[in-house]
């Protein structure tokens, strides 16, 4: 790294790039960035940092510069046209990620499902054990003097995972996402495999997963799960309202008993994930323990808050499989209550690719609501609507608007998961006015 150098991030806040403008920051070298206008949730972080946030605009660009360009902009960007033909050195978000975790023990968690909060949890575990960088897909982004480990989340979608090449993986699935890029799931699972081949001590991947399973590489692959077959073993599993515990066995040695404050199966394998690779690293056992049970989980995943008498949960699950995980977390953690989903299609495309497991996903909740698709800048129409999810659900799919979030008031003392990964938010703040307003009138 460069300390003459101001490194400036187009698209800051960007989940990926506010935490690796943060791990720079850290690192003591010059920051700033370039964003819209609008507030996001990743924005607080920066902000505390000191971190500098300019609306987009070529003029930001200057002589003395390294830029970062986010993913979600083409070459045709103004800043990075600009950048370009001043001929300052510009990386994309990938490209650079692959530079930093140089030098450390890098640990890349990817997956279609999962790679956030599992990212998280192992942050978490290591940061309070050994000095650790970390960069979680939730804006999170950490640096510190000397680091032994480098956890990053490793993106699939088009192939920008392989622009890094980490001493372990994590791979806690295979499945079809990003249709807008891949042609199928073998399409997928070939850019894993290239991932695997690209790992240079060794890999832990999920047991149950066929794909996975198929896996080849040069390095030991151990698989993690409750099946007989898998190296390190979840045995003796207890799902309570307050989180899981089970025991561990790594071919055939017991590891001792271990707990989460975590709901869902999922949380049970990332968690099991953790602690292989920690394992491996020669962690005490004890230190994992300890740090496992104090996890807070990480931000828009199953991210919950309290009003009135009504349980409102934030999460990012827009692919039927996370869908179904949500609410398996949910049911264990409130049993005897209605779980109502607020759902927000994400993309035209995926939204046509996916439709029947979308039904199969969504028809597992008490009662849906639908907004109108969330469709990202790389298309702007599609021949699908939300009208024709909604009449293939057999438990509602009323379509709400954000100015008229008034159906939600039917439900009482119950629990409303706001699902998406584009801005449902805005339909939970809606709600969550609409509750506070109700409840200063009643008081």
């Amino acid at each position: 790294m460069d300390n003459d150098t101001t490194y400036h991030f187009v698209g800051i806040k960007g989940t990926g790039m506010a935490a690796m403008a943060l791990i720079l920051h850290d690192r003591g070298l010059k920051v700033q960035g370039s964003d819209i206008t609008q507030h996001t949730f990743t924005q607080r972080g920066l902000e505390k940092a000191g971190i500098k946030i300019l609306p987009f605009d070529p003029a930001n660009i200057h002589e003395g510069l390294t830029v970062i360009a986010g993913n979600s902009f083409t070459d045709d960007h103004p800043e990075i046209k600009k950048a370009r033909e001043m001929g300052l050195k510009v990386y994309r978000y990938h490209e650079f990620l692959g530079k930093i975790i140089v030098g450390k023990t890098s640990i890349g968690v990817c997956g279609a499902h999962g790679k956030t909060s599992t990212t998280g949890l192992l942050s978490h575990v290591l940061s309070h054990i050994a000095p650790t960088d970390y960069l979680i897909g939730d804006g999170t982004g950490k640096g510190v003097p000397d680091a032994r480990f480098f956890v990053y989340e490793a993106d699939e979608y088009r192939r920008h995972f392989l622009a890094t090449k980490p001493d372990y993986t994590i791979m806690t699935n295979i499945d079809f996402d990003h249709p807008d890029y891949y042609k199928d799931i073998d399409d997928v699972q070939s850019a894993f495999q290239t991932f695997a081949n690209q790992t240079s001590k060794g890999i832990f991947a999920w047991g149950d997963d066929k794909r996975l399973r198929e896996l080849k590489a040069k390095v030991p692959i151990y698989y993690y799960g409750t099946g007989e077959n898998d190296d390190f073993r979840a045995t003796n599993i207890k799902r309570t309202t307050s989180g899981s515990s089970y025991d561990v066995v790594f071919k055939g040695k017991d590891l001792g008993n271990f707990s989460i404050p975590l709901f869902g199966e999922h949380s049970i394998l990332n968690s099991l994930a953790v602690i292989a690779v920690s394992y491996f690293e020669k962690v005490d056992l004890k230190e994992i323990r300890r740090e496992l049970i104090t996890f807070k989980g990480v931000k828009r995943r199953f991210s919950q808050r309290k009003i009135g008498n009504m349980t409102i949960i934030d999460d990012y699950a827009h692919h039927p499989s996370e869908i179904k995980a949500t609410l398996d977390a949910a049911r264990q953690e409130y049993p005897t209550k209605k779980i109502v989903v607020v759902f927000q299609p994400h993309t035209f495309s995926r939204t046509i690719a996916l439709m029947g497991g979308f039904v199969k996903s969504l028809n597992l909740a008490d009662h849906v609501f639908l907004t109108q698709i969330y469709s990202s800048p790389r298309e702007s129409s599609g021949n699908v609507s939300s009208a024709d999810l909604a009449k293939r659900l057999n438990n509602g799919g009323e379509i709400l608007t954000v100015d008229n979030m008034s159906p939600l008031l039917d439900y009482d003392n119950d629990v409303i998961i706001f699902m998406g990964a584009g801005d449902i938010q805005k339909y939970e703040h809606s709600y969550e006015e609409l509750l506070s307003h109700l409840s200063n009138k009643v008081n």
